[in-house]
Formats: structure tokens, C-alpha cells, sequence
């Protein structure tokens, strides 16, 4: 038993518009070119008939008029009777064949023709009421008639003494006008096709360009990529800017509205009208130009890259380094600690050593001495620290910091003018500006003799005013503000990441308290960076005087 083969589904004809938008754009303008064609014709054609009536009741009317002014015509009325061969039949005739009018009648007041084209028709009275006419007015008409349907005019008579003897009624033939009609169609017909020809050429034109632009894709192609588009853009976890040509954002996304702290309101504006005059205004207007370039924006670190696109404008992509670099920091930081501690195990193998030997040869009272000073070395330094800076925080970082420096080889002092209580409002934020600022300064003085960095942390009232000194080579003039640029830095960037932010986020944390920041030339040479926080301290219950204690100007 044999199977059946199945049946292939029958393909039906798929009627519709075509897929492409090139092919519905251009029969839909063609459509719209055609209609609009069609109702121009339609509109003209419809008053042509009218305007052609009115042309020949006019033109007979004209010839009526005429005919009627000559007096000799009025006279022969009057004094011949009606006849084939009389003056009045025959000057009719004259003006009819001139003109070439269908018919020119002259009647008496009783409507008794004295002229027809029909030379049995005169003597006879005429076939449509010349009341009108006998009565003085001008008539313009379409009627019918013994000579059939005609466009006439009609008017009164008068002898020479102004007296209404009769009318003249002269009628042009109907199927001459319907003629001229007819003949006109054909002439704008054609002008309509050529109109029709242009519009088709220029929607093809039109549509061709839609074509190139759009990549001959289908609408529903593109509806598609319009909903991925922000499905991709306001799904990704990375900042995208879009500018059209004038420079002007014309789209950003979600991320991107949070990483630079703006809203809609932001499209439409320029850069530095969206964000203010800086680095990241910069940096989207394609001022600034390169690739993974570095900026900063309130608390966070971009890193921004921009693209030209074929239209004239461009599109940036900013991604969030903040935590990324807080880690390098950080690891910086571990770094530089297990270096301490590593020598600090060296260092504590050889006391260890020395200890045993003084054990071993029973000097007893040495080796109780040569504890005690090792013990109150670091003692002394915790000590010192504490005793001036209150906040537990800040005083931790500059013992760590100052263990770091002793086993770099660098000399970390607590100014005798530092005088800090436990009353600071952001804590974290001037641990961060004072770490950065030892940090730079152990950098600029590493590997020099007798290196020293000096720390001085004040409160002024409510203010908090802190400087850091150096003994390294210090900065040129010309470079004092550009060290707080984001980006720029005169170090070699670190494994994890890039240089030159540290200064600007110190700039940008003493801005947003309504501070400042600056670099001098420190006494004696080097660098001298000075940070005012005005309302970094809770409460004022202690004078500006009171917050210095007396000391000597002596450094410890």
C-alpha cells in the first residue's frame, strides 16, 4: 500500500501594497498625482461650458446691437413692406453672413419678421416672446427656436426719434459652442498629461531619494529598528549623546540623563547650554577630540568617546569610571601598604635579631630599652596625630599614610598650626581631598634626599582650611591651573587606569561647598596646595582664634 505524497500548501495571491517603502511612496504620490490632475481638469472643464454660453449670448447681443444702431435699417421697417428681395431682408442677410451668426431676424412691434434665413419664415411672426424686447431691455438667452437650440441676444428697435419700432434678434448656433467645448477637451487633456508626467517624474525622483536614505527598506523594517533602537538605548548601562549638525542634543538616554545629571529638557540645547561651560561641554561639542577621553561630571568620572556621523553631527558614549577608579585608588593604596609592610617585616626580623642577640649575651636592661623606643616611636606618631585631628577617620588616614611615607623614605610632618575637632559634616570628603593631596605630594617627592611632606589641617570658624607642602620641585606657573583639568597629569598612568582626576575631584568637592582650591609655591620651594571648606564643621561655638592652639612655630 503505497503512501500519498502530501499536498503542498497552495500559495494565494497576496494582494496589497508592496513591502518596500520606495514602491509605496512612489505609487502613493503617484496616486496623489493623478487625483490632483484629474479634480484640476474636472474643475476647469466644469465653468468652461458656462464661460463659452456666456461668450456667444455676448457676441449675439454685440451683433444685435449693432444691427440695431443703423438708422437706415430702422427707416426701411418703416417704409418698405416685408419681402425676400426688400432693403431689410437683404442688409440682414449682409450682417449674418459678416458675423456669421445662425440667424439675424428684424421684427415690427407685432413680431411680424422682416428678415429670417428662411425666406418662408418672413412675414410670419417669430417663435419665442420679443415682450422683452419690444418693452426697451437687452436680453441675453439660450432657447430654441424655429432654426433650433441657439444662443441669442436680443434688443429694441428706434426710429430717429428714440421711438421702440421693433427689435433685432440675433442667435449663434448652439452646436458651434458645443463645438468650441469639444474641441478644447483635447488641448487640456494633454496639458493635464503632461502635468501628470511631471508629477510622476517627480515623485519618482522623490521616491528614489527615499530609497538611498532609507536603504530601500520596508516600513515595517523600520518600525522595527525604531522599537530596538529604544529598547538598546534606554536598556544599555552606557551613556549615549546624539547631536545633529548645529550641535544641539537631539536624544540621550536614560544612563546618560543620570550620569551627566540632566533631563529632556536638556534636547534641543547645546552643550554648554545643557550642562555649563567645562570639560564635558567640551568634550560632547568635539572641542576637545581623542579616544577614552577623561572627564568629570559633580562626583563622577566619565570616560567619553565621540563619533562624527554622515549627517554632520555626532554621537558620544560615556561610560561610569567612578567605581573603577575609586578600586585603583584603593589598590594603590594596598599597594603601597604591603610595601610598608613587607619592609616593616624586614625591619622587624632585625629587631627581632638584635633582641635576641642582647637576650642571649643576658643584657637584660638593653634589650628593655631597645623595646621601649621601638614601642614609642610609633606611639609617638599615632599620638601626635590624635592629639590635633579629633575626627577618628582623618586621623587614621594620615598614621597610615604616615607609615607609607616613613618606609618611602619621605618624612610626613603634622604642622604645630593643626588644630581639627571631631565636629567635620563630611568626613569622607575630606578624607578623599586629603588623601589625594599626600598622595601627590609622596609622589612628587619620592626619590629625593631628604624628602618631606608637610600637613597642616586648620579650623576657621566653620571653616576648614587645609594645606599640604612639599619639597619636590613644585609647579610652573603657567601649569597651576591645568593640574586640575581633568585628564591632565605630568605621571605616568597606572596599570588600572588613567591619571589626572584626583586634583579635579579635590577642585570639584571644595566648588561644591562653595570653596576653592589652588597650588603656590611653597617657602623654600616646591608645592603648596591650599583647600578652603567654608561650612565644613558643625556648629560655631568655637571662635577662629580658639582654633589654633598655642604652639611654637616649631615643626614637630
Amino acid at each position: 500500500m503505497g503512501m500519498s505524497r502530501p499536498t503542498p500548501p497552495t500559495r494565494r495571491l497576496r494582494l496589497g501594497l508592496p513591502r518596500r517603502m520606495f514602491s509605496q511612496v512612489l505609487l502613493m504620490q503617484l496616486a496623489i498625482a493623478a487625483g490632483v490632475t484629474v479634480l484640476a481638469t474636472g474643475l476647469f472643464l466644469a465653468p468652461l461650458s458656462n464661460q463659452l454660453d456666456d461668450q456667444a449670448m455676448r457676441r449675439a447681443l454685440a451683433i444685435a446691437q449693432t444691427t440695431a444702431e443703423q438708422p437706415q435699417i430702422a427707416k426701411d421697417l418703416q417704409t418698405t413692406p416685408y419681402s425676400v428681395d426688400g432693403p431689410v431682408q437683404k442688409e440682414a442677410e449682409r450682417i449674418r453672413k459678416a458675423t456669421k451668426a445662425e440667424y439675424v431676424v428684424i421684427m415690427n412691434k407685432d413680431g411680424v419678421r422682416w428678415s429670417h434665413t428662411d425666406p418662408e419664415e418672413i412675414g410670419g411672426k417669430v417663435s419665442t416672446d420679443p415682450a422683452r424686447a419690444l418693452a426697451g431691455e437687452e436680453v441675453m438667452e439660450i432657447d430654441e427656436g424655429t432654426l433650433g437650440r441657439s444662443a441669442r441676444g436680443k434688443v429694441p428697435l428706434r426710429d430717429s426719434d428714440g421711438n421702440i419700432i421693433g427689435a433685432v434678434s440675433v442667435g449663434i448656433a448652439y452646436d458651434s459652442v458645443r463645438a468650441r467645448l469639444i474641441h478644447a477637451i483635447p488641448g487640456l487633456l494633454a496639458y493635464a498629461g503632461g502635468a501628470l508626467a511631471v508629477g510622476a517624474l517627480a515623485a519618482w525622483l522623490i521616491s528614489r531619494r527615499v530609497q538611498r536614505q532609507t536603504r530601500d527598506l520596508a516600513f515595517s523594517d523600520i518600525s522595527a529598528l525604531l522599537a530596538e533602537r529604544e529598547a538598546m538605548l534606554h536598556g544599555i548601562r552606557e551613556g549615549v549623546v546624539a547631536l545633529d549638525r548645529t550641535g544641539r542634543v537631539r536624544l540621550l538616554n536614560d544612563e546618560a540623563q543620570r550620569l551627566l545629571g540632566i533631563g529632556d529638557e536638556a534636547v534641543g540645547r547645546s552643550p554648554d547650554e545643557a550642562l555649563g561651560a567645562g570639560r564635558t561641554a567640551d568634550v560632547l561639542a568635539g572641542r576637545v577630540t581623542g579616544t577614552d577621553l577623561l572627564t568629570v561630571r559633580g562626583q563622577r568620572v566619565l570616560i567619553a568617546n565621540r563619533m562624527p556621523t554622515d549627517d554632520g553631527g555626532a554621537v558620544a558614549t560615556l561610560r561610569d569610571r567612578t567605581e573603577l577608579e575609586q578600586l585603583g585608588r584603593e589598590l594603590d593604596s594596598t599597594r603601597g601598604l604591603i610595601d610598608a609592610l613587607r619592609a616593616q617585616d624586614h625591619e622587624h626580623a632585625n629587631r627581632m635579631h638584635t633582641l635576641l642577640g642582647l637576650l642571649e649575651l643576658e643584657m637584660y636592661d638593653d634589650a628593655v630599652e631597645f623595646v621601649g623606643e621601638v614601642v614609642g616611636d610609633h606611639r609617638a606618631t599615632a599620638e601626635q596625630v590624635t592629639e590635633k585631628i579629633k575626627d577618628p577617620l582623618l586621623a587614621a588616614l594620615l598614621v597610615g599614610k604616615a607609615t607609607v611615607a616613613a618606609e618611602r623614605g619621605v618624612a610626613l610632618w603634622i604642622s604645630d598650626r593643626t588644630w581639627l575637632p571631631d565636629r567635620l559634616i563630611d568626613p569622607r570628603g575630606i578624607v578623599t581631598v586629603v588623601g589625594n593631596l599626600v598622595d601627590n605630594a609622596l609622589d612628587a617627592v619620592g626619590g629625593k634626599p631628604h624628602a618631606r611632606v608637610e600637613v597642616e589641617l586648620r579650623a576657621e570658624g566653620r571653616t576648614a582650611v587645609l594645606r599640604v607642602r612639599d619639597t619636590g620641585p613644585g609647579i610652573p606657573a603657567e601649569q597651576r591651573e591645568l593640574v586640575f583639568t581633568e585628564g591632565w597629569s605630568t605621571k605616568k598612568p597606572p596599570a588600572h587606569g588613567k591619571r589626572g582626576i584626583g586634583l579635579s575631584l579635590v577642585r570639584r568637592l571644595a566648588e561644591r561647598q562653595g570653596g576653592s582650591a589652588a597650588v603656590t609655591e611653597a617657602e623654600g620651594g616646591g608645592a603648596e596646595f591650599v583647600v578652603v571648606l567654608p561650612e565644613a564643621l558643625a556648629g560655631d561655638d568655637l571662635e577662629p582664634a580658639l582654633t589654633v592652639p598655642a604652639a611654637p612655630e616649631e615643626e614637630s
